[in-house]
């Protein structure tokens, strides 16, 4: 297990730093997509679509919603505002699991769920890429979500003693999800006394950090929740060693749009 973990991710970092850093405009669109795609193939299954036309024709359902959005950009205001109400049901329905299965809406409410959790990603970062220093932008939300990904392991591992979502992933805690968001918030504090940020400036970063930091533990447990639900242990089998497509990126999506947003309350991009 450990040596296909290490194959997958020596193929997979080079491409996604091309992907990420050379790509521009349509090319870099379309990479991103692929990846949206191949997660809403898992995602049909997850929602319970069981057979292959089924799962494959929701990806191509998909890929065609991403095609409108990048057609009809200004859409991408109210997707991204949709994203943060859905966000916010999301932690209700995880912390009220399983009673919340009752709010779903059966398959096509999953399915449904599925568009509000992947179409918002991909729009984030495609205008994330287009803002003042948007490579840089898109490492930073990737660097606070994996920072937070690790300290919540070394932490939990260490100390976790209470649940932090028992009927939904029993291995999280609360103390992991401390240690994870401090981990997080030294890293911001760090770069914004590095980068002479006024104390208003860092204020606000450490907040911003902090909730997208909460909201992409609340990604990670919203899939977690409906694997459960099915019976699924992973999203796919695509990536040796390390699951599906899904597992890989349910923290980010719920994190990038999140950080999105904030970013442009802060007024640092336009839609």
């Amino acid at each position: 297990m450990l040596k296909q973990r290490i194959i997958t991710a020596a193929i997979l970092l080079p491409i996604a730093l091309i992907g990420f850093f050379l790509l521009e405009g349509l090319a870099f669109a379309l990479f991103i997509g692929v990846v949206v795609v191949l997660g809403a193939w898992e995602w049909a299954r997850l929602a319970g679509c069981a057979g292959q036309f089924a799962r494959v024709g929701y990806a191509v359902i998909v890929g065609l919603l991403l095609a409108v959005l990048y057609r009809f950009p200004a859409l991408a205001p109210w997707l991204l505002s949709i994203s943060v109400v859905w966000w916010l049901a999301a932690t209700s329905l995880v912390l009220s699991y399983p009673r919340s299965q009752r709010h779903w809406g059966g398959r096509f409410g999953s399915l449904v769920i599925g568009l509000l959790i992947l179409l918002p990603a991909w729009q984030a970062l495609v205008l994330l890429k287009q803002w003042q220093q948007g490579n840089w932008l898109i490492v930073a939300v990737m660097v606070l979500v994996w920072a937070a990904d690790i300290g919540a392991y070394v932490s939990g591992k260490t100390f976790g003693r209470r649940k932090l979502a028992p009927q939904v992933s029993p291995g999280k805690s609360w103390e992991g999800l401390i240690g994870g968001l401090i981990t997080s918030l030294l890293i911001t504090f760090s770069v914004g006394l590095y980068q002479g940020w006024s104390t208003r400036e860092l204020v606000l970063a450490v907040l911003g950090a902090a909730l997208v930091v909460v909201i992409s533990v609340v990604g990670d447990l919203t899939e977690s929740m409906f694997k459960r639900s099915s019976g699924i242990k992973d999203s796919s089998q695509l990536l040796p060693g390390h699951g599906g497509v899904m597992d890989r990126i349910d923290s980010l999506t719920a994190a990038v749009p999140v950080f999105t947003v904030l970013l442009w309350l802060a007024g640092w991009g336009a839609w």
